[in-house]
């Protein structure tokens, strides 16, 4: 299991994600969650990730590479929006050529993740991926999203989060829910990626 948390505000975003795969007796995995899609002075990009890890690695790996039909990629996207929805059709081209297969084997298309991030010209946005590429996306009433083991850390941030919050005191949030999230459930655990974005530097500073 894991737990990844993304705030979407006023002054930026706040990414953060623990590190653990497997929470057996005696096999511990430990695996990054958070990937970062950087040009710097043009777009920064995060995408965190929760559920299978041969899925949610394959789908990062697609998108890197991705072109759609008229040959945009997720480098050359003209907004957020568009490069999410390439971030789903990579999710749907790992789907059709791997979920048959995992299917014989019994194993599910699990995978969720959270996208989000900067393209010059534009605000800071972030989307709540599926595992069918669908995705909705943040706004005022709403300015987090989580994956994975949600549960524990949800109430603080209710509590804490609104769009207006200091980036500084959003991260601190961010870290006490995943601290809550960290002492209730084994299945989470170190090392920890903390990413804090001002918007409209278009480069990442603080990681």
């Amino acid at each position: 299991m894991t737990y990844c948390v993304a705030m979407r505000l006023d002054s930026g975003l706040v990414f953060l994600s623990d590190s653990r795969t497997n929470a057996g007796v005696d096999h511990v995995g430990t695996f990054r969650k958070m990937s970062v899609f950087e040009n710097p002075g043009d777009r920064v990009m995060v995408l965190m990730t929760a559920g299978n890890l041969s899925i949610s690695q394959s789908v990062r790996q697609t998108i890197a590479e991705y072109l759609s039909p008229d040959g945009t990629s997720i480098w050359t996207a003209s907004s957020m929006y568009e490069a999410a929805q390439i971030v789903g059709d990579a999710i749907r081209a790992v789907h059709r050529r791997d979920a048959k297969a995992l299917e014989q084997f019994g194993i599910d298309f699990n995978l969720s993740m959270i996208f989000g991030g900067q393209i010059r010209g534009e605000r800071c946005r972030l989307f709540q991926m599926y595992a069918a590429g669908n995705f909705i996306e943040s706004h005022d009433e709403n300015p987090y999203f989580q994956i994975g083991e949600s549960k524990y850390g949800k109430p603080i941030i209710d509590r804490v989060t609104t769009p207006s919050t200091p980036l500084d005191e959003a991260a601190k949030c961010a870290l006490i829910s995943m601290d809550s999230t960290l002492r209730s459930n084994i299945s989470v655990g170190f090392p920890l990626d903390l990413l804090v974005y001002e918007k409209d530097t278009l480069a990442v500073s603080r990681f």
